[in-house]
């Protein structure tokens, strides 16, 4: 018995010990002002410790060490008041909701158009080469493409997401490869290569498309400025049109939420009825 009272004593000094630290934490909180999740994580932690040495006393007795947790245990209920009414855990903003029906003015510029450039309707693609989405709703744009020959042209703007280490030079690549007429074919291969830019893919797209690959390395790094300048100013307009992700589509400068081609149909067909 005596071996098991002193476990239990010290199992009380290391919880005494940590209640303290929750103290601590407590006035660091104060001054921080944004660090409550990991308080009350402690304190859920704290209270099952508790519930457990508590049964573990009921199975071998100990009436002053349970008063001693009950008072451990009052105290822990002051810490989780302390924290309810303390400085509120600051909210998300609220998601501003979008205008689906504002027209953005959104010059091609140097873009790369795919399909017919005299098209009167334009789909404008903001895209990630590394985007797993933008991989999987190219099909959707092909489709759009071949349905509407004529009709339709898809502009693409490079919006390479900071987390995609291969977006950028992806796109700098597919451009490069647009010096020899090659854009759209490279751009399906980074797209079905999660924009894998290693020297030994960079050599198979080059053959499979058969270009010249000492000018399209050339391309690629000689003209890295020029590239970047169109990455920037596609990036400044994605910013002032209210680009969240990729892909983002705009369909005569609206954006448009059509994932497929029933839905892109549906918008299109009117508005080529003069509708």
């Amino acid at each position: 018995m005596e071996n098991k009272s002193n476990v239990i004593v010290v199992l009380l000094v290391v919880l005494i010990g940590v209640v303290s630290g929750v103290g601590l934490l407590i006035g660091i909180n104060n001054a921080v002002g944004n660090a409550l999740r990991p308080i009350d994580a402690k304190l859920d932690d704290l209270n099952k410790k508790v519930k457990s040495i508590e049964g573990k006393l009921n199975d071998q007795g100990g009436g002053k060490i349970k008063e001693s947790l009950s008072d451990i245990k009052k105290e822990l209920g002051q810490i989780g008041s302390r924290i309810s009414n303390g400085p509120q855990r600051p909210s998300a903003p609220p998601q501003q909701e979008e205008d689906m029906n504002k027209v953005y003015t959104i010059d091609p510029g140097k873009s790369s158009i795919l399909g017919n450039k005299n098209a009167p309707v334009t789909i404008t693609e903001f895209s990630d080469f590394q985007c797993p989405f933008c991989a999987r709703f190219y099909s959707v744009i092909k489709d759009v493409l071949a349905a509407y020959p004529d009709k339709v042209r898809v502009v693409i703007k490079n919006f390479p997401l900071p987390f995609h280490p291969n977006a950028r030079p992806a796109a700098k690549l597919a451009m490069a490869a647009n010096e020899q007429g090659k854009f759209q074919g490279m751009m399906e291969a980074l797209l079905a290569n999660g924009g894998d830019v290693s020297d030994a893919k960079v050599k198979e797209y080059a053959q499979s498309l058969g270009l010249d690959y000492n000018k399209l390395m050339a391309d690629y790094k000689g003209k890295d400025a020029q590239w970047e300048k169109q990455i920037q100013d596609d990036m400044q307009l994605g910013s002032n049109v209210d680009v969240r992700g990729t892909p983002t589509f705009y369909l005569n400068g609206r954006k448009t939420n059509s994932r497929d081609i029933n839905s892109f149909k549906g918008q299109i067909d009117p508005i080529l009825a003069g509708k």
